[in-house]
Order: structure tokens, then C-alpha cells, then sequence
């Protein structure tokens, strides 16, 4: 929950004018929903994608204060789902983010579904079941061929905003195993967790990380490109 609207539309701006040279690098930026309409007219074009950071399931209905997928469909491309903060903060269960995922591609979104373990979760030794349970559900209301559109972030839930990151090689193990073995060969695999521009290389560098979901670093134009960048040279190698 940050930025009001010129802050959002200013920053989005930024990080578009940014983009050249990044290579292949796709960008997502996903602004609160009240800066969504004024950063896709600002950068529209430019080569970034826009998403939302939440959504409800249901196209239409009396839910006070929700989005439908509906409203999103259009002016985002993305819609972020399942972060761990709606998961502890506000309850979502794993099957509400399966409805969820269903919703956003019946509408023609494409989901970036965020799966992880709790510090508990992993010391007890069940991270792996988690997860897999995790990314299953996400998939269960969706047919084979839709599965393709989805984006898996595994986001540590212990590495969530505390400066402490999962080593590149936790993120290894668990995006080759629990996640790769789960999902579809070609659906991307972002690493989220205290990424910034100091570690970025390291993940970069693993073959199972496709990209990142980067949080507080995001806030900050030139933290957010430098992290690109160095995606776009550590999957060039």
C-alpha cells in the first residue's frame, strides 16, 4: 500500500523510460488499483505491462469495496494473486486463490499467483508439501492448455520485507522441485523475497528463476531497472 496517484503515475513513468536496452526483459508494473487507468494511458507506449495487486473472484455482486475481474480486464494485462500478506492478513485460502486464478483467465488476465512457506512451515520440514499444495490448487479450476498463461512467485514468506533473502540455492531446490514438478514446463517462475540490486545477479544466475517479483526495491526506479538489467545479462549468459 504505497504511493497515491501522481506518485504511482510518476513512478511508472520512470521505470518505462527505463526499458530500452533491457533486452528481452518483460516488465509488469502493478500500481494500486486507483493509479491503474492513469499509469496504462501514461505508459501505453511504452513496452510495460501493467497488472493489479488483488482481485475478487466474482464478476459482479455486493461485495463493498472489491474489484471483479471484470473491472480489471480493461486496463490491465496482469493481475497479482495469492501474496502471502492477503494469505496471513486477510485470510485467503488456497482455494479462494484457485477461484481466483480461474476468474482472471476466464477474463482474459493473466495471473501471477504467489506461493510460499512460512519460517514455521519450513522448519518443521513441510515447505516442499506446501508449496506443491499451494501451486496445485492454483491450477485446480483451470484446464491444461490455460495453465500456460499463469506466472508462479515463490515468495519465501520468512524473506517477505525482513532484508532476509532465501539463499539462490532454497530457491533452487524449491522452484526446480516443489514448483517445476507442479506446474506447466513453460510457465515462468519468478523469485520474490527481499530481491534487490545487490542480489539480483546471484538469482539471476540460477536456470529455474525466470525473472523476479520485486517488492520494497520497486519503489525506487533506478533499484527496480538495475534489478532488470541484470536479469536480462545473468539469463544472456
Amino acid at each position: 500500500m504505497n504511493t497515491d496517484l501522481a506518485t504511482g503515475v510518476n513512478l511508472a513513468w520512470a521505470i518505462a523510460a527505463g526499458v530500452d536496452g533491457l533486452g528481452d526483459v518483460g516488465v509488469v508494473v502493478c500500481p494500486p488499483f486507483i493509479s491503474l487507468a492513469a499509469v496504462r494511458e501514461a505508459i501505453s507506449n511504452r513496452p510495460v505491462s501493467i497488472g493489479a495487486q488483488n482481485m475478487h473472484h466474482d464478476d459482479s455482486g455486493a461485495f463493498t469495496g472489491e474489484v471483479s475481474p471484470v473491472m480489471l480486464a480493461g486496463v490491465c494485462d496482469y493481475v497479482l494473486l495469492g501474496h502471502s500478506e492477503r494469505r496471513q492478513m486477510f485470510g485467503e485460502t488456497d482455494e479462494m486463490v484457485g477461484r481466483k486464478v480461474a476468474a482472471a483467465v476466464a477474463h482474459g488476465l493473466r495471473p501471477i499467483v504467489c506461493v510460499g512457506e512460512t519460517l514455521e512451515q519450513r522448519e518443521a520440514g513441510n515447505a516442499t508439501e506446501i508449496v506443491r499444495w499451494q501451486v496445485t490448487s492454483a491450477l485446480a479450476e483451470i484446464d491444461a492448455g490455460s495453465a500456460n498463461e499463469l506466472v508462479i512467485a515463490y515468495e519465501p514468506v520468512w524473506a517477505i520485507g525482513t532484508g532476509r533473502a532465501a539463499t539462490p540455492q532454497i530457491a533452487d531446490q524449491m522452484m526446480g522441485g516443489a514448483i517445476r514438478s507442479t506446474a506447466a514446463a513453460t510457465m515462468p517462475l519468478l523469485y520474490g523475497g527481499s530481491v534487490n540490486a545487490g542480489n539480483a545477479r546471484e538469482y539471476a544466475s540460477v536456470a529455474n528463476i525466470n525473472g523476479a517479483l520485486v517488492g520494497g526495491a520497486s519503489l525506487d526506479a533506478d533499484s527496480f531497472l538495475a534489478i532488470a538489467r541484470l536479469f536480462g545479462d545473468g539469463k544472456d549468459r
